[in-house]
């Protein structure tokens, strides 16, 4: 799917705003094949990018679980490890 799109559940501190906003965004370009809009689509790929934030925002704040939240850096600090050993450097 979108490889750029992370998670953002159960995380502290929780994802915000900014975060919401690129995933939705990254989501909105992938299903539209659009990484810019012409201008006769930008009103429809905005309003898509905003209806997809505030349905991902209404999704991470009703989850719940019994997992104790991730540590983002330990998480990257992972990824990195994880890239390293995949692709050597």
């Amino acid at each position: 799917m979108c490889r750029n799109i992370k998670t953002l559940f159960n995380f502290e501190p929780p994802a915000t705003e900014d975060e919401i906003h690129a995933s939705a965004l990254q989501f909105v370009r992938k299903l539209s094949g659009f990484n810019k809009p012409s201008q006769v689509n930008e009103v429809a790929f905005e309003r898509a990018v905003a209806e997809v934030s505030e349905a991902a925002r209404k999704l991470l704040t009703s989850l719940h679980t019994h997992t104790p939240a991730r540590d983002r850096e330990v998480e990257a600090e992972k990824a990195k490890e994880r890239s390293r050993l995949r692709f050597g450097s």
